[in-house]
């Protein structure tokens, strides 16, 4: 009997262990939409690997030049592992008013933008996208205005979160993909 209690045992922290592990990928467990689409994706199955740099964009703000910085990550640093995900909002001062449509034209005419860009959210707390309420759960805050971002290590959780006025060559930003992409 002592042993059948020491292999259930055995077997219970087998399977806690599993279930932690197949939890790590579920922050990016959500599907969203392509940009201007009708072609679903789900996160965690196209970017199971990968390091991820969630962004909440907006065309008309003060920082929307950060499109440019933000594709130039992409661009340098996607070889090595690192997505940039666009999730355009609405939620500050009206910010991004435009159709899905129009906000793509922008992004690529303007900036260039090739990197991942999906449907129009909410991200502020009080109705905010389940992914960002995720997201704000791990990191302790909710997107406080347009191009906040969110840093995703391969193993799906969150490694740190950024305010608006950090730039996307921002010493600390960079560190910290630095330091994902490595591990």
């Amino acid at each position: 009997m002592r042993n059948s209690n020491g292999i259930i045992l055995l077997l219970l922290f087998i399977l806690a262990v599993s279930s932690s592990i197949a939890n790590e990928g579920m922050l990016l467990d959500h599907d969203f939409r392509r940009l201007a689409s009708d072609e679903a994706v789900n996160l965690r199955e196209a970017y199971n690997g990968k390091v991820v740099l969630v962004v909440n964009t907006a065309s008309r703000c003060g920082n929307t030049p950060q499109y440019d910085g933000l594709e130039k990550l992409y661009r340098q640093y996607g070889d090595a592992g690192l997505v940039v995900l666009g999730f355009p909002s609405n939620d500050f001062l009206g910010q991004e008013p435009g159709t899905e449509e129009q906000i793509q034209e922008f992004c690529r005419l303007t900036y260039g933008v090739e990197f991942p860009m999906f449907e129009k959210i909410s991200v502020r707390k009080s109705n905010a996208h389940p992914f960002f309420d995720k997201l704000a759960a791990a990191s302790g805050t909710y997107p406080t205005w347009n191009f906040h971002k969110f840093l995703i290590g391969r193993n799906g959780k969150l490694i740190a979160e950024f305010s608006p006025r950090t730039q996307p060559y921002d010493e600390d930003l960079l560190s910290a993909i630095d330091l994902a992409l490595v591990n």
